[in-house]
């Protein structure tokens, strides 16, 4: 396994990126992405969810697999479904405070 290093950019670098790209973005483009990326986030949870079964079904059958290998593998699956379900408890927050907000 791999350990691939951590680089880090400036502020000024990430300021500059951001404001090279201005387009205007249609609210039906801005859902289509937001929806997509959205889609593709919960994909990957899914899929490291299936590994990490997978991984587990082949150490309880007998297969080639190290322990240490499916317990990473369950660790990752287990952090980016703890992740994604705080960023899902953050979301239903805030549209329970615009739902507060009067108008």
């Amino acid at each position: 396994m791999a350990i691939n290093s951590v680089s880090f950019m400036a502020p000024t670098q990430i300021v500059n990126e951001t404001n090279k790209v201005h387009t205007s973005v249609t609210s039906a483009e801005a859902q289509q992405t937001f929806a997509n990326t959205l889609k593709d986030a919960i994909a990957g949870v899914n899929s490291q969810q299936i590994q990490s079964d997978t991984m587990t079904e082949k150490l309880i059958n007998g297969g080639d697999v190290d322990l240490h290998e499916v317990m990473i593998a369950s660790q990752k699956a287990s952090i980016t479904l703890n992740a994604t379900m705080e960023v899902r408890n953050k979301a239903v927050e805030a549209y329970q405070e615009i739902m507060r907000m009067s108008v």
